[in-house]
């Protein structure tokens, strides 16, 4: 080995180090930007090393400069515009897209490979076509999952006839055309076909799949990702294409299941989908059983002379984008002397982290955002939990068997002294059962959406207290 390839191998190693010490100060949101700087440091390196070692070889003509160049810029362009503009209740969105993005770019990789490629070893062969598979199934499917989550699909689960049928006769096809692929690697046909089929997996699986299951289902498709760029690593015979995408895929896999287990849901049955979105609401009043309504003014003098103060929120905060209105209202409790908390559960918004992320960006205080163990036993002592736009992580049937969220993980609400729940309706949550806790006799329903009954309570709180 020269010295060239010895220094090449060393800054790749470098790295690498980068993205293990980037991933573990994400750990943290008071270390995530740096972790987050740290990796995207790593990745520069690594990408200029890479063309230095592409000068090197001199295997490159002025043509491929210039798309290599041209398709540099624009894909840094998009996506530092991407990342400026995008608002923090779109950041799911946008996560599925840079996934679609990595696998569709790894597949391509593949592709490439196998096409220009004048011998193909069985290595590389079999890895292209794992590479194929797993990055045209992360790239459809990865695109279906950020049109639900934009709207522009229904985020219902959508089963046609013979769905159920579909999904393994296409993945017998992949699994057969990539075979002959192996067998084949300069042939056509299989290499058209592993790709379709690949491609039509993707949308299958994901089509089934309802809006409750979208956070596992995006950090499944991150898993994925990051296994297709590994794939494509083994490909290329690059080191640090491989260590990213491990990296990127055994985190993935690791959170997949993680979130997996806060919806006590498996990871085969949240697959084959079927499961609610909850996007429907039903009328107030119509869950059928008795519910204690409360004004702007009774749920303001309950929160301006407590002493503890849990805040929840749900999805539903994100869909009326009122981080900033929910911050004001902690700032003003803390003004006064009051401990304020906020529980986040692990799929409290559409992908994990959600929450965190609106928060932060709303400049709420990092010690002040709990996670679900930590702050469960809390709850025995706040005098009020003020639920915004949560619904299944806070509903008590979760501790019975013999229902749709029996067994889920949930935030124990109902054990504070006192509960108000801000909600546009009694409609139902992903599971599409009706929450236990709307009935409690300790509960007060404010019936708003989540920006005007914030906005509502922090005017009302003022009043109260005579500040303006």
């Amino acid at each position: 080995m020269s010295v060239f390839d010895t220094v090449v191998h060393l800054v790749y190693l470098a790295a690498a180090v980068c993205f293990v010490l980037g991933l573990h100060e994400m750990n943290s949101p008071a270390t995530a930007r740096r972790g987050n700087r740290l990796s995207a440091a790593g990745m520069a390196v690594a990408v200029a090393t890479t063309a230095v070692v592409i000068i090197h070889d001199g295997t490159i003509t002025a043509t491929g400069w210039a798309v290599l160049l041209t398709g540099g810029a624009l894909g840094a362009g998009v996506g530092l515009y991407a990342a400026r503009s995008v608002q923090m209740t779109a950041m799911p969105q946008l996560v599925s897209v840079f996934n679609a993005v990595g696998g569709g770019a790894a597949a391509l990789l593949a592709v490439n490979d196998l096409v220009q490629s004048g011998h193909v070893i069985p290595r590389t062969a079999v890895t292209g076509a794992l590479d194929i598979i797993i990055g045209g199934v992360t790239f459809s499917g990865s695109v279906i999952a950020a049109g639900k989550l934009q709207g522009l699909v229904p985020g219902r689960p959508i089963v046609f006839p013979g769905a159920r049928l579909a999904n393994p006769l296409i993945a017998a096809l992949f699994t057969g055309a990539a075979v002959w692929l192996i067998a084949q690697p300069k042939s056509v046909v299989p290499l058209v076909l592993v790709t379709v089929a690949a491609l039509a997996f993707g949308v299958t699986m994901v089509l089934p799949i309802g809006g409750a299951d979208m956070p596992v289902v995006i950090s499944l498709l991150n898993a994925f990702t990051g296994t297709a760029v590994a794939m494509a690593g083994f490909v290329l015979g690059n080191t640090v294409l491989i260590i990213a995408g491990a990296l990127v895929g055994a985190s993935g896999s690791i959170l997949t299941k993680l979130m997996a287990d806060a919806m006590n849901r498996s990871i085969g049955n949240i697959i084959i989908g079927g499961f609610g979105t909850g996007d429907s609401a039903v009328p107030v009043g119509t869950a059928g059983a008795s519910v204690r309504e409360v004004a702007a003014d009774d749920v303001a003098i309950q929160l301006a002379y407590a002493s503890k103060v849990i805040i929840v929120p749900g999805y539903g905060l994100a869909a009326a984008q009122a981080q900033h209105e929910l911050a004001g209202l902690g700032e003003l409790l803390e003004s006064r002397g009051i401990e304020v908390d906020y529980a986040i559960h692990p799929v409290a918004g559409r992908m994990p982290g959600h929450m965190n992320v609106l928060l932060a960006e709303a400049n709420v205080p990092y010690p002040l955002l709990k996670e679900m163990d930590e702050v469960n036993p809390e709850f025995a002592r706040a005098d009020v939990a003020l639920v915004v736009g949560a619904n299944d992580v806070t509903n008590p049937a979760a501790r019975r068997p013999g229902n749709a969220v029996s067994g889920m993980p949930i935030l124990d609400v109902d054990r504070a002294k006192s509960v108000i729940v801000i909600k546009r309706s009694m409609g139902h949550g992903y599971a599409g059962v009706d929450n236990e806790l709307y009935t409690d006799p300790k509960t007060g329903m404010f019936f708003s959406d989540a920006k005007k009954g914030l906005a509502a309570l922090t005017a009302a709180v003022k009043t109260l207290v005579g500040t303006s």
